[in-house]
């Protein structure tokens, strides 16, 4: 049996909440990193993407699918169950993701510098 995927995989202090490189839509990346050590069922990705509502998430694992990063499997049975897993295209994802993310480790500091300043300009066009 594998080991469950952490709830806390992605808290806010996670770099994927701050990467500028996008990998799909939002929540694409985040999937991907699910399925790293293996297929998962729709139920284990929802527990550490619980902020993803059940269609946004299904919306996503449909267009992984669609590009051909993820595959999605029926196991027929007394009790049928879906599985997702990552297609050799999918895996090799995970590099350029590593280094996104290591970047966005670096750059952290700054990148909350520049969206604090955006928000603060922002504010203050929309009250002048």
């Amino acid at each position: 049996m594998r080991e469950p995927l952490p709830a806390d995989m992605f808290d806010e202090l996670c770099p994927s909440s701050l990467n500028p490189i996008r990998f799909g839509d939002k929540w694409a990346a985040l999937v991907i990193r699910c399925l790293e050590h293996g297929p998962r069922r729709f139920s284990e990705l929802r527990v550490p993407l619980s902020r993803v509502t059940p269609k946004v998430l299904t919306r996503s694992l449909r267009s992984l699918e669609r590009d051909g990063l993820v595959e999605r499997t029926v196991h027929a049975g007394a009790t049928p169950r879906v599985e997702y897993e990552l297609t050799p295209l999918g895996h090799s994802m995970l590099g350029p993701m590593a280094v996104a993310c290591a970047w966005t480790r670096e750059h952290w500091d700054e990148l909350l510098d520049a969206r604090e300043s955006y928000d603060d300009n922002a504010r203050l066009d929309r009250a002048g």
